[in-house]
């Protein structure tokens, strides 16, 4: 069975380009890490598409090539985060029309081509610094929701999941900025995605 990951720097986490079988330090690695000794006998290949800095329309712009061209069995994703980063960083203002257009266009082909889709919800911890972005991010959020529950193989709810164990320990303990999970971090979205995943394990 071939698994596609595709996202952002979450995803990418360091990833070799220039090396296929590269799976970054992040939660790609330590998923792959935990499924292989658990199905010992199966031929499971992972791989990493993920790049740095990614929106949504990113995404679907390289879809074709990235995922669909390597005929994997499924595709676990997870975007969306620098859609709201980035009007922040560079003041652009987003464009919730696009966002949702893009991302049901992103999934639909996905599915088209017999793709099993399992989105993983982008999250935002309270780093101060961050706090100004949570309106901004509710509001994709909403979308984000609405699409993948609707189109969706599985869709697994971390912005919540992860808000909701800050508030008994550091938000710092699973991610410093916020965003970029830390390696308790990264452990997490592994273990909540690889329940995910083995529901469709072929």
């Amino acid at each position: 069975m071939r698994i596609v990951f595709f996202g952002d720097s979450i995803t990418d986490c360091g990833r070799d380009r220039n090396d296929i079988k590269s799976l970054g330090t992040g939660y790609v690695k330590i998923l792959s890490d935990k499924l292989r000794p658990i199905y010992p006998d199966m031929d499971i290949e992972l791989i990493n598409k993920g790049v740095t800095g990614d929106e949504v329309a990113d995404l679907l712009e390289r879809v074709q090539g990235d995922v669909i061209d390597l005929k994997p069995d499924a595709v676990v994703i997870m975007i969306g985060i620098n859609n709201t980063l980035h009007k922040f960083k560079y003041g652009t203002e987003p464009d919730f029309h696009k966002f949702k257009v893009d991302l049901t266009e992103l999934i639909k082909k996905l599915k088209r081509a017999g793709i099993i889709v399992i989105f993983l919800e982008p999250f935002l911890l309270p780093a101060p610094d961050k706090l100004r972005m949570r309106k901004v991010f509710d509001q994709e959020l909403e979308i984000i929701n609405e699409v993948c529950l609707k189109l969706c193989d599985e869709f697994v709810a971390f912005d919540e999941m992860f808000n909701g164990v800050a508030v008994s320990i550091p938000y710092s303990e699973y991610s410093v900025d916020g965003v970029h999970p830390t390696h308790r971090g990264s452990r997490l979205i592994a273990d909540t995605a690889i329940k995910a995943i083995r529901k469709h394990l072929l």
